[in-house]
């Protein structure tokens, strides 16, 4: 049987003025002084836990990473963040792609999320202009400068937009340095610019609601974001301009600066937040990279770390303090908590809504 790849060229976009989003900033946003949600005394005594162990982090210089998905941000959690990053409580975001796709419409739009069921039927789904031309600008923006997906992403909404370089220019330095690091990210570019009629200079994109945007603020306070998409698994994917070599490239040096963080993690804090997939599966292979290149210099394996993971699932039932369940148990393939009790340190699965652990949590570190 002859199978013939899709034309994505031929697709049909429409703007985002004419979905039906179903959620609003204006909406959804938590104040962080507001009392939060309660929560059960377990649950307290964990964020207790939390608090205290993120404060030693910081006074040892270990890292404080939060691994979050999008449901996160969508619950209204991009204000407390903000607060963390400020007071210097985290010191590196991680997300996947819809993470970036829901926090730049939120920014640029004031609203996000669609009906997946409707739009997929009608063949809608995913296909707004302005989400994925805007988010390839600011990858491919962004790489002419060394820069991942998330910083990217980050400095695109809080500048209101990027500069391009004219294609004589882009051809110019392709022709005269073939093997040059960004002659690809200089080709993708100089394709997207042909393709979709981007003009060369200054490209203005302004973003009314970037207080909604964790990756904005988390730009602006210099704090590290990579972004840990997948290939076809996100909306920009649905559109002439998908470029899963631009993506990929971005993912590519994101993985690299996660590794970074992961480096300084002896006696700090990883929080895993409604990451089911993506957290535990680059958190694994960023690990094992790091310990990698310490045995290889003699040094001691990523130790003394603690590892909170937050979801609302029951945890299979399985008291994973115990450590890991035999395969026979259904528990044995809940990956998000499965995968990490095997990073060395010490897990604590806390059942959750990520909103009002994390509100919780400021609660306790702002004291």
């Amino acid at each position: 049987m002859k199978v013939s790849p899709l034309d994505l060229s031929r697709l049909r976009v429409l703007p985002l003025s004419h979905r039906h989003s179903l959620t609003r900033v204006d909406d959804i946003l938590v104040d962080p002084d507001a009392v939060p949600c309660e929560v059960s005394s377990g649950n307290r005594s964990l964020v207790d836990e939390c608090a205290v162990r993120i404060r030693a982090a910081r006074q040892r210089g270990a890292s404080v990473m939060l691994i979050y998905g999008a449901h996160l941000l969508r619950n209204g959690a991009a204000l407390i963040l903000e607060r963390m990053m400020a007071e210097g409580w985290l010191t590196h975001l991680a997300t996947n792609g819809a993470g970036t796709i829901h926090d730049w419409e939120y920014a640029w739009f004031g609203a996000s999320t669609e009906s997946v069921e409707m739009n997929v039927a009608s063949g809608t789904f995913g296909t707004w202009d302005e989400t994925s031309r805007n988010i390839h600008l600011a990858i491919m923006a962004g790489a002419l400068d060394g820069l991942g997906y998330g910083r990217a992403l980050g400095r695109f909404i809080s500048q209101d937009g990027a500069a391009l370089p004219s294609p004589d220019a882009l051809e110019t330095a392709i022709r005269d340095a073939p093997g040059h690091p960004l002659t690809a990210a200089r080709a993708d570019l100089l394709r997207a610019m042909q393709q979709q009629q981007w003009p060369a200079g200054r490209i203005d994109v302004r973003h009314r609601w970037k207080n909604a945007s964790i990756i904005c603020q988390a730009f602006q306070h210099n704090v590290p974001v990579t972004v840990h998409p997948g290939i076809g698994y996100d909306i920009i994917a649905n559109h002439p301009v998908f470029s899963g070599s631009a993506i990929g490239r971005a993912a590519e040096w994101d993985f690299r600066l996660f590794g970074g963080s992961v480096e300084r993690l002896d006696g700090g804090v990883v929080l895993s937040v409604g990451s089911a997939i993506m957290g535990p599966q680059v958190f694994e292979k960023s690990e094992s990279c790091v310990n990698n290149l310490r045995l290889q210099d003699g040094r001691a394996i990523v130790s003394d770390h603690t590892i909170f993971v937050v979801d609302l699932q029951d945890g299979g039932g399985w008291d994973w303090s115990q450590g890991e369940p035999p395969k026979t148990n259904a528990a044995y393939y809940l990956r998000f908590c499965k995968s990490y009790s095997r990073m060395g340190g010490v897990m604590h699965y806390v059942q959750c809504d990520n909103l009002t652990f994390m509100h919780h949590l400021w609660q306790r570190l702002k004291v």
